[in-house]
């Protein structure tokens, strides 16, 4: 693994203005070359997701949306296109086992690629994780740990595990490889012959947000990429509006998937580069985007993966004639829950 503070900005630089990118000015973590290298090692049913402009949802929301699906393969999320990338890394190294703390779908995902590569994965996670997740981490043939806290505390779990296994720990958002792998989405949306001038990121721990968002500002430096966060887990987005890390004691969200509490210092300072904002939208319009994706889209989503549709539906005014696209990032959700919150 490469060192993942290498080539980071400091955290007292500013993001580049409007009009300034350009390629190979981007000064972050990531690379433009190994990003299109690494569409040759992510195996291709995460690949090339459909992406389309939906008229129902957009007549609601008062601009023109386009979604950008992450979900339609096997671990239902667009994680696997970094742990595709860690997996294969840890193989060429000769590496047989590898340790995670996860939300649950990175942990999910890695194991996915794990198996398919012959890894021994352990997963440390939450106990108040959705089961459906818990559930498809087991099924993947991983050994999953839970503890009684929140994903902080699993991170510090799978770090004791590591290092007292003597195996390698692998951190989303920090390992580079795992930005690297959901900046292939980036090279996607790029590539889309029909134009758009806003995208709409779901902002956890920044692994999605910091890959997607230095593609386009290095190939369409005109796109706006706007990073979308749960008032009730603002660690991410206070620290881009401030400059510097800012944690918070305790998350308060349905969206698991984005709640974290301790920024990592590298990840936010690419954010600092590659993102034009943050914002941070109510639980109510969270609930309200999960509904109406429901309704417009027929797709059953998790919470994280309706932030970008609550991001307009609390701003409509600044969409107003614009052409957004937003990343539909995961649809692993408990039934039960889902149910209470499309019936509410």
């Amino acid at each position: 693994m490469r060192d993942a503070s290498a080539g980071s900005v400091a955290l007292t630089v500013k993001a580049a203005p409007s009009g300034v990118y350009g390629l190979g000015v981007l000064k972050t973590r990531l690379d433009l070359d190994r990003i299109h290298a690494a569409r040759r090692v992510i195996d291709p049913i995460f690949l090339s997701t459909p992406m389309y402009q939906c008229d129902a949802l957009g007549r609601r929301l008062g601009c023109t949306v386009s979604i950008k699906l992450e979900t339609a393969n096997p671990v239902r999320s667009f994680k696997a296109r970094g742990t595709e990338l860690v997996a294969s890394l840890l193989t060429e190294q000769g590496r047989t086992a590898v340790v995670c703390a996860s939300a649950g779908n990175f942990g999910q995902a890695l194991s996915w690629s794990g198996r398919r590569r012959g890894l021994n994965v352990t997963v440390v996670a939450s106990r108040r994780a959705p089961v459906a997740k818990l559930d498809r981490i087991r099924a993947l043939g991983a050994e999953l740990e839970l503890v009684d806290g929140d994903f902080e505390m699993a991170r510090e779990r799978a770090a004791s595990i590591a290092q007292w296994r003597g195996v390698r720990l692998v951190e989303d958002s920090l390992d580079v490889e795992t930005c690297e792998g959901a900046a292939t989405i980036g090279l996607e949306l790029a590539g889309e012959e029909s134009a758009f001038d806003a995208v709409l990121i779901a902002l956890g721990g920044g692994a999605m947000a910091s890959g997607v968002g230095y593609v386009l500002k290095t190939l369409v430096p005109g796109v706006e990429v706007i990073c979308v966060q749960p008032m009730g887990a603002p660690a991410m987005t206070r620290s881009w509006h401030e400059r510097r890390v800012i944690t918070t004691e305790s998350t308060d969200t349905i969206a698991d998937g984005v709640a974290g509490r301790h920024p990592i210092p590298a990840v936010l300072d690419d954010l600092l580069t590659v993102a034009d904002d943050a914002v941070l939208v109510h639980e109510s319009s969270i609930i309200a985007g999960i509904q109406m994706l429901l309704e417009h889209t027929g797709l059953v989503v998790e919470p994280s993966a309706a932030l970008g549709v609550a991001a307009v539906l609390e701003d409509r005014d600044r969409f107003v004639g614009r052409h957004v696209v937003t990343v539909i990032c995961g649809s692993n959700v408990d039934l039960d829950a889902y149910r209470r919150w499309v019936y509410r």
